[in-house]
């Protein structure tokens, strides 16, 4: 067997240890339990960035509007398995694939002023105006000791 040299070893520890994101079009706020939310709109860079060097874990749930995203991020938002459910961890965080999440990132289409889609159709990607971005950042509780400042 050949020597592993220092950039061999380098890229094979980063790829290892490589950051999942999550990502979807939506999130249920049913979902929202034990733990206090923080929702921060973003730039689309922001997302971007987050997703550099990521390995994505994504819980996309309209194929109609996936490609068109997949186009803007650069990146596959193809999840595991079809339409995934988000489930939650004892601590009340959103967990994908057996992978617990303190962050999620949403990124959504924006349509026309007033737009709606009739009842059962899906919405074509040359109806999209652009994105908005959302950050979901879960926040562990605090003690008691800390809420009395």
């Amino acid at each position: 067997m050949p020597p592993v040299s220092l950039v061999q070893c380098f890229a094979m520890s980063t790829t290892e240890t490589k950051t999942k994101v999550l990502v979807g079009n939506s999130f249920p706020f049913s979902l929202v339990r034990c733990a206090r939310l923080v929702v921060e709109p973003q730039p689309l860079a922001a997302l971007k960035v987050a997703l550099a060097d990521a390995e994505v874990a994504s819980f996309w749930g309209h194929a109609n509007t996936r490609a068109a995203a997949e186009a803007v991020l650069g990146v596959s938002l193809t999840p595991h398995s079809e339409r995934p459910a988000i489930t939650l961890s004892p601590e009340g965080l959103p967990t994908l694939d057996g992978d617990t999440f303190d962050t999620c990132w949403l990124l959504s289409p924006d349509y026309p002023e007033g737009f709606r889609p009739a009842i059962g159709t899906e919405v074509g990607p040359e109806q999209i105006k652009g994105w908005h971005v959302l950050k979901l950042t879960w926040q562990r509780e605090r003690k008691n000791d800390d809420r009395k400042q």
